[in-house]
């Protein structure tokens, strides 16, 4: 998959190219799926494209830790805050919605 240079924006607010070279299976494959769907090609590729980006990012949020990590990481959200001269004070001033 290669990425083009931005082009002048159109009304839909669309102002990239995104060019993929597919045999001619997947095409089809990807055409009829689009089709179930009543969407384009285009739609359904990106639609794929960025849930699956979606995932990738996600997972890189995602940790398993074994039971011992899983302690100390534990006691450590547990423990006490640390001083913070500069949130005691955001959390002593008012929000501008209850003034």
């Amino acid at each position: 998959m290669s990425a083009t240079a931005p082009q002048a924006s159109t009304d839909d607010g669309r102002n990239a190219n995104i060019n993929v070279r597919a045999r001619r299976r997947q095409r089809d494959l990807i055409d009829q799926a689009a089709a179930v769907l009543g969407k384009t090609r285009s739609e359904f590729v990106l639609e794929s494209a960025c849930r699956a980006a979606e995932d990738v990012l996600l997972d890189q949020r995602f940790f398993t830790l074994d039971a011992e990590a899983f302690a100390q990481f534990q006691a450590q959200l547990d423990a006490p805050p640390s001083e913070n001269s500069k949130l005691r004070q955001l959390m002593a001033t008012k929000a501008p919605w209850e003034s």
